[in-house]
């Protein structure tokens, strides 16, 4: 019995040791390699950072190991499908409810957009404008190119096509887009769209880029049967809407309610019942200039566009060239004179002129240019006493004119619009027939720099004299402006009653 239990451990053992003898081949991978990896956790610290193991290098490694193993498995082919390229939506302008015309603004292309649509009209029986923004990169560094297609409605016509001349209006101004004005004059003898058919305006818009010469097509007009009265572009057989309009730049910043309502009621006095003015909210036109402003829309007087979704592309003062551009080109042929300037200059005639027999005298010219009167904006003329002073409007007592002598100035501008092809801020370099630059005996502008946006009483000094010399530049009393307060003052409350009479600084 001693013997017998003492050969059980015996066996046993032998019985291990056969087990570890059969897999001793096993052991020996499974002991290297974890002797493997042991070596590798103690040079990883030492290995230099620039030696790196990606995945893409593990499946490489992978696809060769298991290319040599054949292995039996069944194989689905999948077609890959091409990617879907999605268009951006395009919105429509549209009358809000409060009047305001809500502006649209569609980009294409990517990264910085080939082209930004702003809007396209008919320029002619058989022209057109299409207005927009441009990577300036593009332009400086490729060969931006543009192509017009007119296509037809009516599925029996050809499309016809031509070159767009791009005209570049803010070039040395822009930022990262471009004001880019396209001109569209197909070479036909006859209109295009001659039958009142309807069609489409295509702008085949090419970024010349050596490396990636990319073409967007871009729908930028569409008219529909009957839309286009032809009578509209033959100037002697339609007498225009209004005989001038007033084109306004980019509003932005905290804007003054009490200077918009000084500015508005002098201006639409001074041009008549025949004008009209057309205004940009890029940010200024919050709450309370709206309130100014509500009353003279409700009249006709006054139309206001919602521009603001163009800050999302970054031009030149909230792409104030384009709008400007967008204006000329949307009223054109609305108005016989279109007047450019800001909304703290006030336009004057000398007396026992008008409006009217200064702009009649002008009218061989397709342009004119306005020198600029500049008027302090914080002295004020304290003759009145300062107690009355303070309740005087703005351009009432800022009654100080610089006259410290500079080289130049800036100037504002006039246009017959139906000869310009596209505009500037201070002046149009594209047009036919001549411009005029000698009109300071006949118009001119007081500019009241700064005042529009701030939101306090003017007048920081309060003097009685007629010269003056203040921080070193000399200042005369002109009160060519304030002595019209008065007659603005009768005229608002004729039009709108005291509607604005609690209006704030």
């Amino acid at each position: 019995m001693v013997k017998e239990k003492e050969q059980i451990p015996t066996k046993e053992k032998k019985l291990l040791v056969g087990v570890i003898w059969n897999f001793s081949a096993e052991l020996k991978l499974i002991l290297m390699a974890f002797l493997v990896l042991c070596t590798l956790a103690t040079l990883l610290p030492f290995i230099p950072s620039s030696f790196s193991l990606s995945a893409s290098d593990f499946r490489f490694c992978i696809s060769r190991f298991s290319s040599a193993v054949p292995i039996n498995t069944t194989t689905t082919i999948v077609e890959e499908l091409p990617e879907k390229t999605t268009k951006p939506a395009i919105e429509l302008d549209r009358v809000m409810d409060n009047g305001v015309i809500k502006r649209s603004f569609t980009g294409y292309g990517s990264a910085a957009y080939n082209f930004v649509s702003m809007s396209a009209y008919r320029g002619g029986v058989n022209s057109f404008a299409v207005i927009g923004l441009s990577s300036k990169p593009l332009h400086v560094y490729g060969h931006p190119s543009y192509r017009c297609e007119w296509v037809p409605l009516d599925p029996t016509q050809n499309p016809i096509s031509t070159d767009g001349v791009k005209i570049l209006t803010d070039w040395g101004y822009g930022r990262i887009y471009t004001t880019v004005v396209v001109n569209c004059t197909f070479p036909t003898t006859s209109a295009v769209n001659p039958e009142n058919a309807g069609g489409n305006l295509i702008l085949h818009a090419t970024t010349g880029d050596p490396d990636r010469n990319l073409t967007d097509s871009i729908p930028v007009l569409t008219e529909s049967p009957n839309s286009v009265d032809f009578d509209l572009y033959n100037s002697t057989t339609k007498q225009q809407k209004y005989d001038y309009l007033y084109c306004g730049s980019s509003l932005y910043g905290n804007l003054s309610p009490q200077r918009v309502r000084e500015w508005i009621a002098y201006h639409l006095r001074f041009f008549g019942e025949r004008s009209h003015f057309v205004l940009h909210d890029a940010g200024g036109i919050h709450g309370e200039v709206f309130e100014v402003l509500r009353p003279w829309i409700e009249l006709g007087r006054v139309t206001l566009h919602d521009i603001r979704d163009q800050e999302r592309f970054d031009g030149y003062y909230h792409n104030q060239f384009m709008v400007v551009n967008d204006c000329l080109h949307r009223y054109r042929f609305m108005s016989k004179w279109m007047f450019f300037f800001d909304v703290d200059e006030f336009i004057y005639v000398p007396p026992k002129n008008t409006i009217d027999s200064v702009m009649e005298s002008l009218e061989e010219y397709s342009q004119f240019t306005i020198e600029q009167m500049p008027m302090s904006s914080k002295l004020c003329y304290s003759g009145d006493g300062p107690a009355r002073t303070y309740r005087k409007w703005g351009f009432e007592k800022l009654a100080y004119r610089d006259v410290k002598k500079v080289p130049r100035r800036d100037r504002k501008y006039a246009v017959q619009p139906r000869n310009v092809f596209a505009t500037g801020v201070h002046m149009s370099q594209n047009l036919q027939g001549k411009t005029y630059h000698k009109a300071e005996s006949k118009i001119r502008y007081f500019h009241y720099h700064g005042s529009i946006s701030q939101r306090r009483e003017p007048c920081r000094h309060l003097f009685n004299d007629s010269r003056v010399v203040f921080e070193n530049n000399p200042y005369v009393l002109d009160t060519t402006i304030r002595d019209v307060g008065l007659a603005v003052k009768t005229f608002e409350i004729r039009k709108i009653g005291n509607r604005l009479i609690r209006t704030r600084q």
